[in-house]
């Protein structure tokens, strides 16, 4: 026996001594493995972005169902069941929008008619204006496109150098058609629309389904952890959704006071436009801005002028004071990154890129703040 011991002892330091002594590197496992990492994530890389309509879609209404979420668990309390109140609710904001629409359309129709109207010939006094500028501060920022208007406004020759009248046409279809590619499908609309509808409406009836479901992929250790992290991710969410609500009423209010301040017609109606579009970052305060001034512009230059100022001031003061005092306690974004992540996504992805970027960020900020730097890092001062 003790001589069998002896010579199975040197056999097991031997095959250790081999295992110490492998020299490094891959073998044949280790390739395949990672070769088929890198085609996984490029597989799934390619169908992200070829479904990420889809994804923001979806997105949103998530986003729209933890917003009904809330509004069923009030419901709740006083004996609405949970799938009638989300419907009542999605049914109630939609015929909201629906009336709001009805009342402002007969007022934006008549006077778009005038507006066309009368905006050629105030185009072509622009135009004057700006060319007999040339010289000055306005030549320089216009870069010497504007052109001598001519009386009966018959259409340039050909080769001629644009009007301003060209140029802003030029702009606001390249911009229609940069920013809302999706207009030009309608059944892309509707089936978006169909989409948001219906997920926000399931995810508000039992959102603890697809938590628990989303739950079930993650290994069985971490379920604590990951549980923690989307209920802070959809914490955030509603706040932004709280912080988007306040800021919209409070625009809106403002904005019809200053309106009616200023004599434009339908202040009511297009301090209310101003309030919903607020919802859209960067691109909905433009767009409300514009039919405002259009309508002073009706009157006079002057006034369109103090409308546009007055939109720049109040959304200035919107930005820099009431946002900031909103999120105080709220979700804390960096504003640079919050400029950078709603241009990037805009290029990428245009307008619905642009919807989703802020609440997006915000998810994803706080995962990785979770995640990463309270659990690698280990730096709990950031929670």
């Amino acid at each position: 026996m003790s001589k069998s011991l002896e010579r199975t002892a040197p056999d097991a330091s031997d095959r250790a001594g081999r295992v110490r002594r492998r020299r490094p590197g891959w073998n044949n496992a280790d390739v395949l493995r990672t070769a088929a990492l890198v085609i996984a994530m490029y597989v799934l890389v390619r169908l992200v972005w070829f479904a990420h309509l889809l994804l923001l879609v979806a997105f949103l209404g998530v986003l729209f169902g933890l917003a009904v979420s809330s509004g069923v668990t009030r419901l709740e309390k006083v004996g609405v069941g949970r799938g009638l109140g989300a419907a009542a609710i999605v049914i109630a904001f939609f015929g909201v929008l629906v009336g709001f629409g009805a009342w402002l359309a007969p007022t934006i129709h008549d006077q778009s008619v005038e507006l066309r109207r009368r905006l050629p010939d105030a185009m072509d006094r622009v135009n004057v204006w700006v060319n007999a500028r040339q010289n000055g501060v306005v030549g320089l920022l216009l870069g010497g496109l504007a052109t001598e208007a001519r009386a009966d406004s018959v259409p340039a020759a050909p080769g001629a150098p644009p009007t301003v009248r060209d140029r802003v046409t030029a702009g606001f279809g390249g911009a229609t058609r940069y920013l809302f590619p999706f207009i030009s499908s309608t059944a892309q609309v509707v089936t978006g629309f169909v989409i948001i509808v219906f997920l926000s409406i399931y995810i508000a009836v039992d959102p603890e389904l697809y938590r628990r479901g989303m739950l079930a992929l993650v290994p069985r250790a971490r379920r604590a952890r990951a549980g923690d992290v989307l209920t802070a991710i959809a914490a955030v969410l509603r706040r932004w959704l709280a912080t988007q609500f306040l800021a919209m009423i409070t625009l809106g209010a403002v904005t019809t006071l200053l309106l009616a301040l200023l004599g434009v017609r339908a202040a009511l109606a297009l301090g209310l436009l101003a309030g919903l579009l607020e919802f859209i970052p960067t691109v909905g305060p433009i767009v409300s801005s514009l039919p405002a001034i259009a309508m002073g512009f009706l009157d006079s230059p002057e006034k369109a002028l103090w409308v546009a100022v007055a939109y720049v001031a109040v959304h200035f003061a919107e930005s820099h004071m009431l946002i900031p005092l909103l999120m105080k306690g709220g979700i804390n974004l960096p504003p640079a990154l919050t400029i950078f992540a709603q241009a990037l996504m805009a290029l990428l992805f245009g307008f619905v890129g642009l919807m989703c970027a802020v609440p997006l960020l915000a998810a994803v900020m706080t995962a990785v703040r979770m995640l990463y730097v309270q659990g690698v890092v280990n730096d709990p001062s950031t929670g």
